[in-house]
């Protein structure tokens, strides 16, 4: 008998993020078993995850499960897992937009959706917040096309741009695009005192603060926020906004029992700054605003797909902390563009006011690409 059992994966990246996608019925039916497999496969919990095929950091610590629609308005089932890199967890009360761009050209490079060029449409169900995505993908020859020239910061090179409509995410994860009522919030933080922040629910729950509030600017870079102490005040920040969101009693539980829910961002008005990794100037006038993106506790190195829609839709709420420092440009046309470590995001928005004064998302449209990078089997030891 062999020591090991095999999985068969395929290595997609979508965005800034890669994942490793597996057919629903490739992995253990059981929930328990399904995650012990999954931090096997990883190598969770390591800061290394050298026993297994994680990155050693979020952004390539991430799964998909991919399987026929469950619901009639949806093409196929797409539920994704954050793997813990630190602790024995995998947190399925999450979204990921980067991954969520991979998911349209996988399920029609293996046969799962009715193809048309020169663009599939591709309804995706997202288990994880029970709403449906639409990407449109670019298709030749009956399989995603992979060539063309649109580029994102953060991914070397161009490729086919893939559109996602993230409209319908209002409120995933609390049920409302203003989880507490308010545009604006003063929530006491241990450490700090009282801290101005904006709670938004769109598509990921974020709590936003202006740079200032954790001795920031706004230009840092991933290296800079987690060698100061601006790391420790948004990961104090970020465990008090899980308590006050109702996701864990006390703030020291958040850590361990609500890793991802909410993130944080700061934000902050414009200003030229330098991408780290290239040298390259990002000039002022070419966006709108900076941001920086805290997820799992961590410096995000470029900035999350959901974090990056939740962000701007923030940025077109009225009194917002986002809104305050985004530019007149950006609210009147709807076309947001903000600086985050290794360059721009841009997202088209639309945010307007129901006759009972409430904020309805109508328009959340990112650009990404993705490839296809490994298909194969990854092998788990018998006895975890």
């Amino acid at each position: 008998m062999s020591d090991q059992k095999s999985y068969r994966y395929t290595l997609m990246r979508g965005g800034t993020s890669k994942a490793f996608f597996f057919l629903w019925n490739e992995l253990p039916a059981d929930p328990v078993e399904r995650d012990k497999v999954i931090l096997a496969i990883f190598g969770s919990p390591d800061p290394r995850q050298i026993d297994g095929m994680g990155g050693s950091w979020e952004g390539y610590s991430k799964i998909a499960i991919i399987g026929p629609p469950s619901i009639e308005d949806a093409d196929i089932d797409y539920t994704f897992g954050q793997v813990q890199i630190k602790s024995n967890y995998v947190d399925w009360e999450f979204n990921c937009g980067n991954i969520s761009a991979a998911v349209g050209p996988y399920a029609i490079n293996n046969g799962m959706v009715k193809v048309t060029e020169p663009i599939t449409t591709v309804r995706i169900n997202m288990t994880n917040s029970h709403q449906v995505l639409t990407a449109y993908v670019p298709v030749k020859d009956g399989k995603a096309l992979i060539y063309g020239d649109y580029s994102i910061a953060g991914v070397p090179g161009t490729g086919a741009r893939i559109n996602v409509n993230n409209s319908a995410f209002a409120g995933s994860s609390t049920g409302k695009l203003l989880p507490t009522g308010n545009v604006i919030d003063y929530m006491e933080v241990d450490g700090i005192g009282t801290v101005e922040c904006s709670f938004v629910d769109m598509m990921n729950p974020f709590v936003f603060v202006h740079a200032s509030t954790v001795g920031a600017t706004g230009t840092e870079n991933r290296l800079e926020i987690e060698s100061s102490d601006i790391i420790n005040k948004c990961v104090a920040i970020r465990c008090a906004a899980a308590v006050k969101l109702g996701f864990v009693e006390n703030a020291e539980d958040a850590t361990a029992l609500s890793p991802s829910r909410p993130c944080l961002a700061f934000v902050a008005e414009r200003t030229s700054y330098t991408d780290y990794a290239t040298g390259k100037t990002i000039h002022e006038e070419d966006f709108d605003f900076l941001a920086r993106n805290i997820f799992n506790n961590t410096a995000h190195d470029t900035f999350m797909g959901t974090g990056s829609i939740c962000t701007t839709v923030a940025s077109m709420i009225p009194g917002s902390v986002v809104y305050k420092v985004n530019t007149d440009i950006a609210k009147e046309t709807g076309e947001v563009r903000f600086g985050h470590p290794r360059g721009i995001i841009a997202v088209e928005v639309t945010v307007e006011q129901d006759m009972d004064g409430n904020y309805i998302v109508t328009k959340a449209n990112m650009g990404r690409t993705a490839r296809l990078l490994a298909e194969g089997l990854v092998y788990v030891r018998n006895d975890i």
